[in-house]
Parts: structure tokens; C-alpha cells; sequence
């Protein structure tokens, strides 16, 4: 900044640094990562800009009661946001740049719409696209996509989370039905009255696939299928996450996704949304960053915006140079995507990196605005505790760590 626009900051009055700081010289695109987007992904992205400026005080208020309100989540799919970038003739083309802005906007204005749309569009949506029958497709891709019906990814188990490939549910086939026994865990829309794909271990020594992993596509009025929502999170508490008990729940024998052989393949839907994560942490430590440069132009302490302190500024600066390294992960992901050569192992960096990432900006976020950090009026509280949520989910930290560790070295080391 010239000198000349120093002294034209010194001779602003507190109550107008702030729109100077975020309007006049400063951007969150601080690199112009995303400069160049183009217009059919540009509009999906201001779409979901507008879709959770519009309802931020609704999700805000459902965060502090736990209340899931589904119709904002229809509202996604009327909007076109859950096509997450999925190749599909029946589906709105849209770049993996698009789709990470799309995924980074919603996480930006509310962490439970965030997870709502990864589940939905990246686990549910991806699934059915990839491995379901034509039939299959016919039926359920649409009303997945458009919102109509919502869907879950049923992997996780009470007692198999990071090693959820000794999943422990099965299905066993009797004629003409599939008969599925087993318990899932943590199953976003597991209770929500549409369908769920659950991933279960075929038991009948009669079949070629005895002992694989495969995915069947369940409606949630079958008998023997239970969904009943966890209570008392800290996190994540605007979209129910549900215990699914599974007692004896027969379905059609084409129940079966075709394209499902083993647990390679729920891996391959989990590689794409772990690519997510990384841009969703990016979506909430930019609502952090951008609350800590509002508070710090309109607090007003000894008799001077918080702006005006050399401490602030400092922290600041580190925000942006955490978010502009976030952002340029989260690009190349794009790019590498976009040209066919995006590696398992890169996804898993970048979500390393940005959910750590993320942490660490909102606590710098919270600790600036001071006493009013922990209020949720301003924000930064709830992104915080949202960030612990998919810093876990779709792999730990620890099992990025081997997963890197491994290609790294050579070595697996989960054992």
C-alpha cells in the first residue's frame, strides 16, 4: 500500500475501516486463484452463494436447536448444487473447479448444508452414477439430483470406522431377495426417509463374490430398517446423523448396484469426496478469516478499531497466508482432476493439510474477536466446531498420515 493510501486510512474513522479493508483494497482471493473461472461454473457458484447468504440466520438458529431442516436441502437440489461434478448424460455438466466452489460457498455460509450437500450429491448421487443398473439410474438419479428424494452412504459401523473395510454387515441372498443384517453408523440422511446405500459383505458360499463388499440400494420403509438420529453432538448439529440397525431387511435381488464388486469401490466414491473435505474446510476457514477482518475494522478498544493494532494485523496476515495455501491446494486438486490425473494420495494431502489448516485459523479467529468469538451471531464459533466434524470424517488425520506414509515410503504401516 502506497503511502499516500496510508494516510488515507489514518484519516478514516473507525466505523469505516471495515468496509475499506473488505471493499477498497483487500480480497479473500488474495492470489486470484480462482480468477479465471468460467461462466457455467461461475454461475452454480454465485447460485450457492446466494442460496446460503439467503438462508444463514434459518441454518444459524437450527445450528443452536438441532434441527435439520430438510426443505433447505431440497432447495439445493432445485438450485442444480449436487451434481458435485459427476460425469453423467442425465446430469448438468459442471468442471471439478465448479464443483469445489459450489462445495467451498455452502460450507462458507453453514457446515451442516455442507455436509447435507456432500452427502447427497458427492457419496449418494457419486454411488448410484458410478456403479448403479440402468434401471436403477432411471429410477432414483433424478429425484437424487434434483433433491426430490433424499439419499445416504452407509459404510461406517459402530465398531468400524478408520478400518471400515472389516465392515461386519452382510447380505445373504435367499431366492429371489437379499436378506441384509448389520449396523451402520454416523449415516447422514440415515433417517430421513429415502433410500440408503448400504455397503454389506456377501455371505452365500454359493456366489462368485462370497466374502466381497458390495452396495445395495435399501428404501428406508423396509421392514427391519431402522434410522434413529444421534443426539447430543457438538458439531454438525443443523443435519440429523443417524444409528441404522438393519435387522433381517429383505430387497429385491436387483437391489444389488451392478457396478459394486469390492470395497476398491467404495473407495473409489470415498477418493472424489475426500477432495471435498478439502474444499469444504476451505469454505469455513474462509467465513472465519473473513468475520475476523469485519470484527477487527468495527471493534473499537482504546479508543481505535482493532485494525489500527499491530497484533492484529500480524494475525491477519497469518490467516491469509494459511487460506491462500488452502486455496492453491484446492486448485491444483481441480486441475489435476480436470486432466484425468488426480491421485488418491493427492486427495488425501490436500485434506490433511486444509482441515488442519482450518483449525488453526478459526482458533486465531475466535481468540481475536475476543469474549465475542464464542457467540454464534458472529460466526466463528460454529465453523469452529463444525471443522472438528470433517476433520474427521472421510479418514482421520491419522489415516491420511499412513495413507501418505505409505506412498511415500513403501510401506504400509496400518498393521
Amino acid at each position: 500500500m502506497s503511502d499516500e493510501a496510508d494516510r488515507d486510512l489514518d484519516a478514516l474513522p473507525g466505523e469505516r475501516v471495515a468496509s475499506y479493508v473488505l471493499t477498497g483494497r483487500r480480497d479473500t482471493d488474495y492470489y486470484g486463484v480462482f480468477a479465471d473461472v468460467d461462466d457455467e461454473d461461475r454461475a452454480a457458484w454465485n447460485r450457492a452463494r446466494a442460496f446460503v447468504d439467503e438462508v444463514g440466520d434459518r441454518m444459524q438458529q437450527a445450528w443452536d436447536s438441532a434441527i435439520y431442516p430438510i426443505d433447505l436441502v431440497r432447495r439445493m437440489g432445485e438450485l442444480d448444487l449436487f451434481v458435485d461434478g459427476i460425469e453423467h448424460a442425465d446430469l448438468t455438466r459442471i468442471t471439478p473447479l465448479g464443483a469445489g466452489l459450489v462445495t467451498m460457498e455452502i460450507s462458507r455460509g453453514d457446515g451442516s448444508l455442507g455436509t447435507a450437500h456432500a452427502v447427497q450429491g458427492g457419496l449418494a448421487l457419486r454411488t448410484l452414477a458410478l456403479f448403479g443398473s440402468p434401471a436403477q439410474q432411471e429410477r432414483w438419479l433424478r429425484p437424487l439430483a434434483t433433491g426430490e428424494v433424499l439419499g445416504s452412504f452407509a459404510l461406517t459401523e459402530p465398531d468400524h470406522g478408520s478400518d471400515s473395510v472389516s465392515l461386519e454387515t452382510v447380505a445373504r441372498r435367499e431366492g429371489d431377495e437379499w436378506v441384509l443384517r448389520g449396523a451402520k453408523k454416523w449415516i447422514g440422511n440415515g433417517a430421513s426417509g429415502g433410500i440408503t446405500f448400504v455397503w454389506a459383505r456377501v455371505d452365500d458360499e454359493g456366489d462368485d463374490l462370497h466374502g466381497s463388499v458390495r452396495c445395495f440400494l435399501v428404501e428406508q420403509d423396509r421392514p427391519g430398517y431402522t434410522g434413529t438420529v444421534i443426539a447430543g453432538k457438538a458439531s454438525l448439529r443443523g443435519i440429523h446423523q443417524a444409528h441404522v440397525a438393519l435387522r433381517d431387511v429383505r430387497v429385491p435381488v436387483d437391489a444389488v448396484l451392478e457396478g459394486t464388486r469390492s470395497f476398491r469401490d467404495a473407495s473409489t466414491v470415498l477418493y472424489a469426496t475426500r477432495s471435498g473435505v478439502a474444499w469444504s474446510a476451505l469454505g469455513h476457514a474462509t467465513a472465519c478469516y473473513e468475520a475476523a477482518v469485519t470484527y477487527a475494522g468495527e471493534r473499537i478498544q482504546f479508543g481505535r478499531p482493532l485494525a489500527r493494532s499491530q497484533m492484529v494485523q500480524e494475525r491477519l496476515a497469518q490467516m491469509l497466508d494459511e487460506l491462500t495455501a488452502m486455496q492453491l491446494y484446492c486448485r491444483r486438486l481441480a486441475d489435476l482432476e480436470t486432466a484425468g490425473g488426480l491421485r488418491p494420495t493427492q486427495a488425501s494431502l490436500a485434506k490433511y493439510h486444509n482441515t488442519r489448516a482450518a483449525r488453526r485459523i478459526a482458533q486465531v479467529a475466535r481468540d481475536l474477536l475476543g469474549g465475542n468469538g464464542i457467540l454464534l451471531e458472529n460466526g466463528v464459533m460454529q465453523h469452529m466446531a463444525d471443522i472438528e466434524a470433517i476433520h474427521t470424517y472421510e479418514g482421520t488425520e491419522s489415516v491420511q498420515a499412513l495413507l501418505l506414509g505409505r506412498d511415500i515410503t513403501g510401506v504400509g504401516a496400518f498393521t
